[in-house]
């Protein structure tokens, strides 16, 4: 399965489930789930042109649709808001540039809302932006027509321009089903990666952001299970959500755990490089391999075309203030606790714990770990995390390690409700 179909799968999927619970009646549901997927509008292609001076990007559209563009340094990026499209677009559109354009990227950001983020080769100014009707047979058409200009005329085009509007993502996280004062603890899921950032692909088209989604939910059904846990997840489904985001819903919640869930991968093969591996964060990264891997996993909001510029005080100091030490203690024990318990149910890393400065883990007073399942990369791994009977030993002994790291909590509430029942 493709990485393009599986977010149209999921872009469907979430438009019927949205639509079908409004109608009163299942015919009524039906029609209208069947009228929102015909409406859809559908991007079939795209295709570059120009040269170092100018150049355009057309993206061919089944019907015309509004659009915001504004640009970002540092990288330099051109970001075009739109409303949610399914994109279709031939395998590998993007990865290919001509002209200005060294890359082109594009997903679901949000429901009902999508995004395609331009990286440019240097400082440029958006000419012209804007859609076509369709006319004479030919499909209505997005055309984004990009100008270089020198640093300097980039950064005060910068200043000038209307600051985006920040989409709200992920902050709403979902309500909790427990009431008020439920003294369970709350567990946040991440699955890594969604929408318009999909993560590491497998060489057969696998995607690492519906391999974690997949095992996240699996994971938060096995939890429910036991009756011992709230479970909130960060997303669920194929919508993008930033860094900081994550962050905000196990803060919000006041989180006693948030466990963030990936797939690596490596350019270059190694038949040793094979298994599950726990990251706790650092200042400093515990080995080469894990600087390189939170580096890219820090990326992920630039690849979403984010402006890091317009994050809250608040989320900016999330991000950086690593001062509550209770709270790598705590994150320490319960990485050291899963592996223990993966050990004995699924292949780890030779290495299965390190540490190295992810940004997504640095809630100073939320115990946090990254769990790597495995390498996309590897046939072996990728064969393992696509069947459901490794994702059952896998969640079983995550469930295990849950328990163990909440035991001494768990038996405190027994005994405090049993005391009450006495009175």
């Amino acid at each position: 399965m493709t990485l393009r179909w599986v977010c149209w799968v999921a872009i469907v999927w979430s438009t019927v489930c949205s639509i079908a619970g409004a109608g009163p009646t299942s015919a009524e549901k039906a029609s209208r789930a069947s009228q929102a997927i015909e409406n859809m509008v559908v991007a079939t292609d795209a295709r570059l042109g120009g040269d170092d001076a100018r150049s355009r990007l057309i993206v061919d559209l089944s019907k015309p649709v509004p659009l915001t563009a504004f640009t970002l340094a540092d990288p330099y990026r051109v970001v075009i808001d739109l409303p949610q499209i399914a994109f279709q677009l031939p395998a590998k559109a993007g990865e290919q540039g001509r002209g200005l354009v060294k890359a082109f990227r594009y997903g679901l950001v949000m429901r009902g809302g999508s995004r395609l983020v331009i990286d440019t080769k240097g400082p440029v100014r958006v000419d012209k932006a804007f859609v076509l009707d369709p006319i004479d047979g030919q499909p209505a058409r997005l055309v984004i027509d990009l100008v270089s200009v020198d640093r300097e005329t980039f950064m005060r085009n910068l200043a000038l321009q209307a600051p985006p509007q920040r989409q709200a993502t992920a902050v709403k996280s979902e309500p909790l089903r427990a009431a008020e004062g439920d003294p369970r603890p709350l567990i946040v899921l991440d699955p890594g990666h969604g929408g318009i950032d999909g993560g590491t692909v497998a060489p057969s088209g696998e995607a690492e952001k519906a391999i974690v989604l997949e095992f996240a939910h699996e994971l938060r059904e096995q939890l429910e299970k036991t009756g011992h846990y709230q479970v909130v997840m960060t997303r669920t489904d194929d919508t993008f959500i930033s860094l900081g985001d994550r962050v905000q819903v196990a803060r919000n919640n006041k989180a006693a755990l948030f466990i963030s869930i990936h797939a690596d991968a490596l350019a270059r093969r190694s038949a040793e490089t094979r298994g599950a591996t726990v990251y706790t964060v650092s200042d400093s990264a515990s080995d080469a391999e894990a600087a390189r891997l939170a580096e890219a996993e820090n990326r992920a909001d630039v690849i979403a075309g984010v402006d890091l510029s317009i994050e809250p005080d608040e989320i900016a100091d999330i991000l950086i203030d690593l001062t509550q030490r209770e709270t790598r203690v705590f994150s320490g024990q319960f990485a050291r606790t899963v592996v223990g318990e993966l050990r004995s149910a699924v292949r780890l890393h030779r290495h299965p714990l390190r540490s190295a400065g992810f940004r997504v883990l640095k809630a100073p007073d939320v115990p946090s770990v990254l769990i790597e399942l495995g390498y996309v990369s590897s046939p072996h791994d990728l064969k393992l995390m696509l069947s459901e009977g490794w994702r059952k030993r896998a969640t079983g002994a995550m469930v295990q390690a849950i328990n163990s790291f909440f035991a001494p909590r768990l038996a405190g509430a027994s005994r405090s409700k049993a005391e009450a029942g006495s009175h």
